[in-house]
């Protein structure tokens, strides 16, 4: 049976192995949905944790106050707790919109799935793993969205894993450095690249505040010797910071963690983590940090301090 198709559905639920297709569909829906909403209380972000069947009921079935209809998001729910929501779901009024996502693939059978192909007005999605062609179509289309050629798209394919969220980082990277007046040229691009040591940017970055742990440090100085740029190495760490600062920002304003996550375009997962992080630092410390990281660039492109050894005391820095 093919999937079932909805023109604008009311209730949706999107699941699957890509993960990252999930969250980015999620994210265009509540943008388009946000759009005729007229205050903050139109939209209710709802942690996973916690949340059973009763509570959903409840906030779906509340009527919109000066909005024209209330949105509920409920996002990365697990998988083994997806099933228990679907009762939640039952007499979905006309003035409420609800868009669940779920952190892995829901079978057929599954009862969130039903539920919500069973309303008339709703629809569950799911984004199955991509091929390795589909790998690359994504690539390829992505990076043309981005207005960077096919032949960069072919590079990060080959010195990424077969992760969309990291190809999109990697590809976002390259625009971003773009714009800051470098040339992409071969030389940037080797360099840029994260090749295969994603994961030690990623223990890199979970070692970074409120300070700069030992582990930092010698992560570091790992990724140096495995022939990695220090100046690439400053630069991520300078996103870093500037991300964990712009959570922080929304936090001091009341937004959860699902608000949050709804509203920045990077995953979810990354998100949470500058959240934890948000709640060890204050605002001084970042940009504190981010002055010095571009001091240290300035410090470097006019010879002033070798690389390597300026990186480590940038480091102790922050």
């Amino acid at each position: 049976m093919p999937p079932k198709s909805v023109a604008d559905p009311r209730l949706l639920v999107l699941h699957g192995e890509e993960t990252f297709l999930v969250e980015e569909e999620a994210r265009r829906v509540l943008d388009r949905w946000r759009q005729d909403l007229v205050s903050d209380f139109g939209l209710e972000a709802m942690e996973p944790s916690g949340l059973n069947a009763a509570r959903l009921r409840d906030a779906v079935r509340q009527l919109p106050f000066l909005d024209p209809y209330r949105v509920i998001a409920v996002r990365s729910v697990p998988t083994r707790r997806a099933d228990g929501l679907a009762p939640g779901l039952a007499d979905l009024p006309e003035t409420t919109r609800v868009l669940l996502t779920v952190s892995g693939r829901l079978g057929s059978g599954s009862a969130l799935v039903k539920a919500a192909n069973a309303h008339p007005a709703g629809v569950a999605r799911e984004f199955p793993r991509l091929k390795p062609r589909g790998l690359a179509d994504w690539a390829g289309d992505r990076a043309r969205e981005l207005r960077l050629p096919g032949s960069v798209a072919a590079m990060v394919l080959r010195s990424s894993p077969a992760d969309l969220g990291v190809i999109d980082s990697e590809l976002r990277k390259l625009v971003s450095y773009q714009e800051s007046g470098f040339a992409l040229d071969r030389p940037a691009l080797l360099a840029l690249l994260a090749g295969g040591h994603e994961e030690d940017w990623f223990r890199l970055t979970d070692n970074l505040l409120p300070r700069p742990s030992g582990e930092a440090f010698a992560i570091a100085r790992s990724l140096l010797r495995a022939g990695e740029s220090p100046t690439t190495l400053a630069y991520r760490i300078g996103r870093q910071l500037a991300m964990v600062l712009s959570v922080l920002a929304r936090r001091q304003r009341g937004e959860s963690l699902a608000e949050i996550q709804a509203a920045m375009p990077e995953h979810p997962f990354r998100v949470q983590k500058a959240f934890e992080a948000a709640g060890s630092v204050d605002e001084e410390r970042l940009e504190a940090g981010l002055k010095s990281l571009l001091a240290y660039e300035w410090e470097v492109k006019s010879g002033q301090v070798d690389a390597d050894l300026g990186l480590e005391g940038v480091l102790a820095r922050l």
